[in-house]
């Protein structure tokens, strides 16, 4: 299933809901209609948020499903209950970050091509401790955007960056997860764009922090939340992903990399991130960037500059979707 919180208008309270064909189904009153219509109260009690949900996800997602088999897809956007339609067409709701307010996220340095080459551009070698631990930041967790949403230029910087990757949302939580255990908390996954500002980056980064004032203030997330049964042909046969990630700055394809050249797997980051601490319901960890997934790895002189004001980056990673921004 594709997960999703959406708005009806810009400034309506945010929903639950799931992709089903070119329309998103609202949770709540489709529960509602089938509670109203086949006197069937069992899907009452669904969370009203995918944050509230992933905390009991194994129990919640069976539910869910039920609920998407339960309604007749025929005639859905015709169905209502007093608080509003059971279905929207996709293109009339403003899509949010799948979990809008997560209590943190993580960004991993998993794809060792990027990691060469930004190294390379500092006069660094590759770090041997690199191949041995999947490592990460914390990002800002409250500046996050969804698909379509405009990006405000950040001040104080001339050189602003997207970082074409991808990103697992995690189910349950749970802290000292092992790598075998790991598949369990992996809800679903989503397109990331990290944003950052690369002037700010490398003030900070010269004194051996950061990259925090480089890249705290935007990320985007989405379209959807794509669960992993619905990639269940899309592993290659070493056992990786295997889905290409692109992005185009206006209409011209700047990157082309595949989710497969991940050096280290989300089931090692997650045993990683949940060492000694407590992994959140919702949580996010990034991917890293993917090879080629840069300007700056690339070179502004062969991309026709850094991003500017009015500039419209898409990020299309297959079966996960297309999460597009511009710049203002």
């Amino acid at each position: 299933m594709k997960f999703v919180t959406f708005q009806n208008e810009k400034n309506s309270q945010p929903r639950f809901g799931f992709k089903k064909n070119d329309h998103i189904i609202d949770i709540k009153h489709a529960s509602d209609w089938v509670n109203e219509s086949n006197n069937d109260p069992s899907f009452l009690g669904i969370p009203s948020s995918l944050k509230g949900a992933l905390e009991n996800w194994t129990d919640n997602f069976k539910k869910l499903k039920e609920l998407e088999q339960t309604l007749p897809y025929e005639d859905v956007i015709s169905l209502k209950v007093t608080g509003g339609p059971i279905a929207t067409q996709e293109k009339n709701v403003r899509l949010l970050a799948p979990v809008p307010d997560p209590r943190s996220f993580r960004d991993f340095y998993a794809f060792e091509q990027h990691v060469r080459s930004a190294r390379k551009l500092r006069g660094l070698d590759m770090h041997p401790d690199w191949f041995k631990i999947p490592i990460f930041y914390f990002s800002n967790a409250v500046a996050l955007f969804g698909h379509k949403a405009e990006i405000p230029y950040p001040t104080g910087t001339e050189e602003l960056d997207f970082e074409l990757e991808f990103a697992i949302i995690i189910a349950n939580g749970g802290t000292n997860i092992t790598e075998q255990d790991a598949d369990k908390y992996i809800a679903g996954y989503t397109i990331c764009n990290d944003w950052s500002a690369r002037d700010l980056q490398r003030e900070e980064m010269a004194m051996n922090l950061g990259p925090a004032k480089g890249k705290d203030f935007a990320t985007s997330f989405g379209p959807y939340m794509v669960t992993p049964d619905e990639l269940e042909n899309s592993w290659d046969d070493k056992g990786r992903l295997d889905l290409r990630m692109t992005c185009h700055v206006n209409g011209k394809i700047i990157s082309d990399g595949n989710t497969n050249d991940l050096y280290h797997s989300f089931k090692k980051m997650i045993e990683r991130a949940s060492m000694n601490t407590n992994l959140l319901a919702g949580d996010y960890l990034g991917s890293g960037t993917v090879g080629t997934g840069c300007i700056l790895e690339l070179r502004p002189e062969n991309t026709g500059g850094w991003i500017k004001k009015g500039d419209v980056v898409k990020m299309e990673v297959e079966q996960l979707g297309i999460l597009e921004n511009k710049i203002v």
